[in-house]
């Protein structure tokens, strides 16, 4: 498993350790009484001031059935794959959703150094703005997990344009993703075109001076890549610094090793890690999570008053009522997932204008938007899209979500009435963070 998924798992057992421990049962020898007992104080107990919700006991029960399969425990007293171990009120408590004109006012702020008046603020550092901009877009424009995303080699980028234009395809490494299997994956041709004036730029001249400070002599390991074979599954070569020849089917070498990977550049090797840090250094996936930090802190100071500012997050949503956007990671994944949810049912209904038999002829010939969307997130079940990543629209009729966006076919008029849609959405559904409701919030604040 993947070091965070471990860190959570053993954080997970450890209270249940304690649990037996407290009933003097040593926990090879534990019941399915003592684990529903156990569930009973995690979850219900009035006695328990910090209880668990559906989600967060469904990882729990993941986690001990790994635990007593491993141990050879039968009957295993808790099975996560039993449907009354599990719990029904699961959904996810980290789920976010900006719209793109929210997304575009966070960038700027948070990343840009941008004021609340659009001006960039005096003193502002912006040595790693185009990389962490760049970054950003990628996962809006291509739903890719912050470690899909994070860990790229520079070759991997998307090139290849599809036919009109819009969107280019490449392929993430099996290794990279949660389900280890690869997939093909969509990114913007304007997300792709940042990500190209980061390489050419910002990115240059951190190799250029990592190599003139021979940073790069230093590192413990290096693999020089020799060759990289073509095809459905292409294998990288490579040659250490003691002149040992290595070989890999590249969809196997997870980010750790392609931490390893150097390409020979034109003033000497330089890494093949597309995202460096200002040292040109491979930056881990992990790091984002700092980077968005401190863009959504940046958001509050510029946006939110200083008294606001004293209030606890924990208690800041409801008090400042949002005034501020907050971003992670994972909720670039969710905003596109509900864009292209929007996008996609709104080109069906303005380009084909089908009617509801007509629309369920064409699922059935290429599925709805509902399982592209799946698909472009790389889901096994279309029931974790709908549940996890699209839940603000489930309850509302399409012909109610597209109502604003009924046009002529000018697809430019189209395209600019996708933000009246999203401000709908914002009103009707919880979750969602837009400009509309952030301004009306400083404004009655």
């Amino acid at each position: 498993m993947e070091r965070e998924t471990k860190r959570n798992y053993a954080t997970d057992i450890r209270p249940l350790l304690s649990f037996l421990s407290s009933r003097g049962v040593p926990w090879r020898r534990a019941s399915r009484s003592d684990l529903a007992d156990y569930r009973d104080w995690r979850c219900r107990s009035v006695e328990n001031p910090q209880r668990v919700g559906g989600t967060k006991w469904n990882r729990e029960a993941a986690a001990f059935t790994k635990l007593f399969r491993w141990a050879k425990i039968e009957p295993l007293p808790v099975d996560a794959g039993r449907r009354e171990d599990r719990a029904a009120d699961s959904v996810s408590s980290n789920v976010l959703w900006l719209t793109p004109r929210t997304w575009g006012l966070w960038s700027d702020i948070g990343l840009r150094g941008h004021t609340g008046t659009g001006s960039t603020a005096p003193g502002w550092e912006s040595r790693t703005e185009l990389r962490n901009t760049s970054f950003v877009q990628l996962l809006l424009g291509s739903g890719l997990r912050r470690q899909e995303g994070g860990s790229l080699l520079t070759f991997e980028v998307p090139t290849q344009r599809l036919r009109h234009g819009r969107y280019c395809h490449g392929r993430i490494a099996a290794a990279l993703t949660r389900t280890k299997v690869g997939r093909v994956f969509y990114a913007t041709v304007d997300a792709v075109g940042q990500v190209e004036a980061y390489v050419a730029s910002e990115r240059a001249w951190a190799v250029h001076r990592a190599q003139q400070q021979g940073r790069y002599e230093r590192l413990p390991m290096m693999r020089l890549i020799t060759g990289l074979t073509r095809g459905r599954r292409p294998v990288v070569e490579w040659v250490d610094r003691d002149r040992v020849t290595g070989r890999q089917e590249l969809g196997r070498l997870g980010w750790r090793e392609r931490q390893w990977l150097f390409l020979d550049g034109p003033s000497g090797p330089e890494p093949a890690w597309l995202w460096l840090t200002e040292q040109g250094l491979p930056m881990d996936p992990g790091g984002w999570n700092g980077i968005f930090t401190t863009a959504n802190r940046r958001c509050e100071q510029v946006l939110l008053t200083a008294q606001e500012r004293t209030i606890g997050r924990e208690f800041r949503l409801a008090e400042v009522c949002g005034k501020s956007p907050y971003a992670t990671p994972l909720a670039a994944r969710h905003s596109f997932a509900l864009y292209m949810l929007v996008l996609l049912n709104a080109l069906l209904e303005a380009r084909f204008g089908l009617t509801k038999a007509d629309r369920r002829d064409f699922a059935l010939l290429f599925g709805d938007p509902w399982w592209l969307v799946k698909t472009l997130l790389g889901h096994a079940d279309v029931e974790t899209t709908k549940r996890h990543y699209l839940a603000p629209v489930l309850h509302l009729e399409l012909e109610s979500v597209l109502a604003a966006a009924r046009t002529d076919c000018a697809e430019e008029r189209r395209v600019e009435d996708l933000d009246g849609v999203f401000a709908r959405l914002a009103r009707e559904s919880q979750g969602i963070q837009d400009i509309d409701g952030l301004m009306a919030g400083r404004v009655s604040g």
